[in-house]
C-alpha cells in the first residue's frame, strides 16, 4: 500500500516555507523553511543527516524501500547509485524571496568530478505564483564569455547575471525543464513541485543574496573547474519555448495531464491526475511520489482502497500495480525516467553528496 510521508521541511540560504506550511498543513518555525523534501533517499551536499525521509513513527524511508526493492520499485529492483535509489528527488519549494543564480551538473560532468552517475537536471510545476510579475530565469539570452562570467561571480555582479539571463513569466500550471548546466533562478512569490535527478549537487553563481558563501558555492572543485559545467550557450527563443508548457490547472479529466515538456521524460515526468465526478483517473505500476493538491478521494489499486486527504504526500510502491484515483481531488504524480547505465563511485557505493542511504 502507499505510504503516507510527513512533513520533511528543510532549513535553507533563503525564506521560504509560508505556502508551503499551508498546504501541508503546518506551523512554520522559522522563515527559512522553503522545502519539503518527499520520499528522499538522498540527504543535502556535506550534510549526510539532512534530507532524507522518515515515517510517521521515524523509521526512514530509504529502510523501507530497501528492506524490499522489488515491492517498491518492479523486477529491475534499485537504480545503479545504490539500495534505496528511487531515481528521482521529489520537493515541495516554496520561494519567499528570489533565488540565487546557479547551475546543476549534468551526468558526464558529475562522473567525472563527483564519482555520480547522476547530473541535476531537474524541472519545476508551478502551483502558485503570487507578486508583481511573478518570474523565473533560464539560460543566457545572448553568448556569455566565459572569463566575463567568472569575473561577475567573483564580483558578485548580481545585475549583470540578470540582465543577460531570460526572464520568463510563470503563472499556475507553468510547467519548465531546466536542463543540468543551464544558469536559473526561482523568482519572488513562486511555488512549485520541483522533480530531479536524485542529488544535491548545486554550483551558485550568485550567493551574496543568501546566508551562504563563496566556499559553499563550488562542490569544494574550486571555480575554475566548478564553472565548467556551466552552460555559456544563448538558450533561444525557440529552445526557450521547447523548456516551458502551459497547462490548465484546472483541467480534469478521465486520462491524467502531462505537466512537462517532452524532452524530460528522459529523467523523470509529472502528472497531474484529476478526475470528474464521474470518472476515475488511472495509473501504470511502477514507484511514484504523489502529493495531493486539494480536494478529497480515494486511491484504489492491487492492495485495496486508500482514503487521501489535501495535503498529503504519498510514496507508491510498484507492487501496488495498476491504480487510479477518484474523487473531487487533484493529485500531481513524479514518476521516475529510465536509468542511468553507469555508476563511479567513492570506493563504498555512495554518490558524492547525495548518497540514497
Amino acid at each position: 500500500m502507499p505510504i503516507v510521508l510527513p512533513p520533511n521541511v528543510l532549513p535553507h540560504f533563503y525564506r521560504g516555507g509560508s505556502r508551503l506550511a499551508t498546504l501541508r498543513g503546518f506551523v512554520p518555525q522559522t522563515d527559512f523553511g522553503p522545502e519539503d523534501w518527499l520520499a528522499a533517499t538522498v540527504h543535502r551536499a556535506g550534510e549526510a543527516d539532512t534530507g532524507p525521509s522518515r515515517l510517521a513513527d521515524g523509521t526512514p524511508f530509504a529502510d523501507l524501500v530497501t528492506a524490499d526493492p522489488v515491492a517498491w520499485f518492479g523486477p529491475q529492483g534499485a537504480g545503479p547509485a545504490g539500495p534505496a535509489d528511487t531515481g528521482i528527488l521529489v520537493k515541495l519549494l516554496d520561494a519567499d524571496q528570489r533565488l540565487p543564480v546557479h547551475v546543476h551538473p549534468d551526468r558526464p560532468f558529475a562522473a567525472s568530478h563527483l564519482h555520480s552517475c547522476y547530473g541535476k537536471t531537474e524541472a519545476w510545476y508551478v502551483l502558485a505564483a503570487e507578486g508583481e510579475n511573478p518570474s523565473v530565469w533560464l539560460g543566457f539570452a545572448d553568448d556569455v564569455d566565459p572569463a566575463e562570467l567568472a569575473a561577475a561571480t567573483e564580483a558578485q555582479d548580481s545585475a549583470w547575471m540578470l540582465s543577460r539571463m531570460n526572464r520568463v513569466p510563470v503563472e499556475p500550471g507553468t510547467g519548465i525543464l531546466v536542463p543540468a548546466g543551464t544558469a536559473h533562478a526561482i523568482g519572488e512569490g513562486v511555488f512549485v513541485v520541483e522533480v530531479q535527478e536524485p542529488t544535491d549537487l548545486s554550483i551558485l553563481l550568485e550567493w551574496s543574496i543568501t546566508t551562504s558563501g563563496r566556499e559553499d558555492s563550488h562542490l569544494d572543485l574550486g571555480f575554475d573547474v566548478a564553472l565548467t559545467a556551466v552552460s555559456h550557450q544563448r538558450l533561444d527563443s525557440d529552445r526557450l519555448a521547447d523548456l516551458v508548457r502551459q497547462t490548465d490547472p484546472a483541467h480534469r479529466s478521465a486520462g491524467g495531464q502531462s505537466v512537462l515538456p517532452p524532452a524530460a521524460d528522459e529523467f523523470f515526468r509529472i502528472r497531474v491526475l484529476a478526475p470528474t465526478a464521474q470518472e476515475s483517473v488511472s495509473a501504470a505500476p511502477g514507484f511514484a511520489v504523489a502529493v495531493v493538491l486539494d480536494g478529497a478521494g480515494t486511491l484504489t489499486g492491487a492492495g485495496g482502497e486508500l482514503a487521501v486527504d489535501p495535503g498529503q504526500v504519498l510514496a507508491i510502491p510498484a507492487a501496488f500495480g495498476p491504480w487510479s484515483v477518484s474523487g473531487g481531488l487533484r493529485l500531481v504524480q513524479c514518476l521516475p525516467g529510465p536509468r542511468p547505465a553507469a555508476l563511479i563511485t567513492t570506493g563504498t557505493g555512495s554518490t558524492v553528496g547525495s548518497a540514497p542511504r
